[in-house]
């Protein structure tokens, strides 16, 4: 079936660092009766020569891809950055980050790479609680599951709060990444977000939420924080 490419995101602005104003194109082919995106294509067009290069995207497809410029290394330029959402049960999603260095495009930034570097171990605590062991940062997190539906803690534990068997949860690959300018200094950082699951993926206790700064040769991880659902108030 053929499919029509078009524009689906579009930014301008000082990529290539010559002082002249860019074009960045992102272009896809939808499919039929779906908001689901093939064949994406990141594309800068030189504002001095009018010459296009195409950024190499290792995944291509996906929903609601999106472009932004910004900063991300200090050296006054702008930077690439596309996202573009997986789909899946996780809300997983694929982001690169590229920067022109020594007359070419290359990439900062990987989401595959970010998720494999990052080591983590989740498991079911007694009591209604859940800890989440970071490697990478060498940090432990303790979550409350006692704001949880009575059903759910039932499947999990006895009443006497003793957990009926070893559960193991898992930390998702990168599901969200927000550029932020933390010291609002025109350099933007990147705020990474994972979903911590419990017995599969739908099953959310929060997110694993880590900054990270451009170090001069890669994104390094500055700090790291646990955000988790609330639980309504009865009473």
């Amino acid at each position: 079936m053929y499919r029509q490419r078009q524009v689906v995101d579009v930014k301008r602005g000082n990529v290539a660092g010559d002082g002249s104003i860019d074009t960045v194109y992102l272009t896809a082919e939808k499919t039929a009766d779906s908001p689901y995106w093939v064949n994406i294509a990141a594309v800068v067009q030189d504002g001095g020569t009018n010459q296009y290069v195409q950024l190499p995207l290792k995944e291509n497809s996906g929903y609601n891809p999106t472009l932004f410029l910004g900063d991300f290394t200090g050296d006054k330029v702008e930077d690439i950055m596309v996202v573009m959402d997986t789909g899946g049960s996780g809300g997983m999603i694929n982001a690169y980050v590229f920067a022109y260095r020594g007359g070419q495009f290359g990439p900062l930034f990987d989401s595959g790479v970010f998720s494999d570097q990052l080591k983590y171990r989740v498991f079911y605590l007694d009591q209604y609680k859940a800890q989440v062991n970071s490697y990478s940062l060498k940090q432990k997190f303790i979550i409350d599951l006692s704001t949880k539906d009575k059903e759910y803690l039932s499947e999990i534990y006895y009443p006497n709060g003793k957990l009926k068997a070893p559960i193991q949860g898992f930390v998702s690959p990168l599901s969200g990444l927000y550029p932020v300018d933390f010291d609002r200094n025109g350099v933007y950082e990147l705020l990474a977000y994972q979903n911590i699951a419990g017995r599969y993926n739908a099953d959310r206790l929060g997110y694993v939420q880590t900054t990270l700064k451009w170090n001069g040769s890669e994104f390094g991880a500055e700090m790291q924080n646990v955000a988790i659902f609330g639980g309504d108030i009865r009473g």
